[in-house]
């Protein structure tokens, strides 16, 4: 659940030819819990299925266009979900059997906002039906709809995403490592070394002991998960070096090797930025920032008026991305417009650079989106040799 957008409601000038039926869906690990509103009556009724019973969904999707067909008139059947563990082959099965299915940021879903409210599966699914009516009538700021990923976008986002995880499960081991090692006095040896083997060997606590037989055969097999861990993470940047270097679709020639090309930029950072941004489609600037989670957010009431800082609602991945990147421009693009404009910015305000520093990650975010998007290269910014 990444990439929002509000779509547009279907238009209500289709009601004189079709008969449309309306399905909130409640997914959890135990039950699904459906409420369905259709033109044969005004009460809203349950049913409840097994979880990840999607074959008894369609039975029941089935069955109710099938009552409903009685009345001589095209039927629409409209359904949504809140977007979470089970991802998005529900949306793609749905979609794929002529259903109208949209799913939801949760966070985007209006709630009781009294201290002590009820919650429960069967409340959750009449409220999701309720904003789903509403969404259909025309109310589009009601929730945000999630924009479903196809299946090759989010393959291609997986790579970058193991090796941040392989990266995390690096650093545990050689902390691990060293943790125990410290506790015997030793403070100088490096498990990331090529000669780190052979440096274990030879290794004596400070008073002079060889290592215990236990705690050295504990070092060996944590030093034996870490050389794992090293080979997964030289498989997997070649896979994605290799991804970036495609150029079978013009997206990609478009994309990351246009960022590539930008001193600065390495495959990482462009693999990042691609897949978990710039490959979408915004309408403006200010969408692409709010994406990213970089848009300011005020707070005005009255005589109150200040800002509260960026929003932190977008894709958490391509904001700290951005951040280091924006550090990262300041050293290798030292002559470009943005650098200027930062270190003018804090000359003025004397300090603040933490602060500063996410002013110019936005601008560089949107900035990159216009080089990559119409070809507009950045002021100043030097290329790759």
């Amino acid at each position: 659940m990444e990439a929002r957008t509000v779509n547009n409601p279907p238009s209500a000038a289709s009601h004189d030819e079709t008969v449309r039926c309306v399905l909130a869906i409640e997914l959890s690990k135990k039950s699904w819990i459906v409420a369905v509103n259709t033109p044969l009556s005004d009460k809203v009724s349950r049913h409840t299925l097994e979880a990840c019973d999607w074959k008894g969904l369609l039975e029941l999707i089935a069955r109710i266009r099938t009552r409903v067909m009685a009345l001589n008139r095209p039927v629409e059947v409209v359904s949504c979900y809140e977007a979470g563990y089970d991802g998005f082959w529900l949306h793609r099965l749905l979609e794929t059997h002529g259903v109208c299915n949209y799913v939801i940021d949760p966070a985007s879903v209006q709630v009781d906002r009294r201290a002590r409210r009820v919650k429960t599966d069967k409340v959750d699914v009449g409220r999701l039906l309720r904003s789903l009516l509403a969404y259909l009538r025309g109310e589009p700021k009601v929730w945000s709809v999630v924009r479903a990923p196809s299946i090759a976008e989010e393959d291609d986002r997986r790579l970058h995403r193991e090796r941040d995880r392989l990266i995390n499960e690096r650093v545990q081991h050689v902390n691990r490592i060293k943790g125990l090692l410290f506790a015997q006095g030793i403070c100088d040896y490096e498990p990331m070394h090529r000669h780190r083997r052979a440096r274990l060997d030879d290794l004596t606590t400070s008073d002079g002991r060889r290592l215990p037989q236990h705690l050295k055969a504990q070092i060996s097999r944590e030093l034996d998960r870490l050389e794992l861990l090293l080979e997964q993470l030289k498989a997997v940047e070649a896979e994605r070096d290799a991804l970036l270097a495609a150029t079978e679709s013009p997206a990609k020639l478009a994309s990351a090797a246009l960022l590539l090309d930008l001193k600065g930029i390495g495959p990482e950072f462009a693999s990042v930025l691609w897949s978990e941004g710039l490959c979408r489609s915004f309408a403006n600037r200010r969408q692409v920032a709010a994406y990213a989670g970089l848009a300011p957010t005020p707070w005005q009431s009255g005589a109150v008026d200040h800002e509260q800082g960026v929003s932190k609602a977008g894709n958490p991945r391509l904001r700290t991305t951005m951040i280091q990147l924006a550090w990262l421009w300041l050293r290798h693009q030292p002559g470009s417009t943005l650098s200027h404009w930062f270190h003018e910015r804090v000359e003025r305000r004397g300090g603040l650079r933490k602060t500063m520093i996410v002013a110019l990650a936005r601008k560089l975010l949107v900035a990159l989106w216009r080089y990559v998007t119409a070809g507009v290269v950045i002021q100043g910014a030097t290329m790759k040799a």
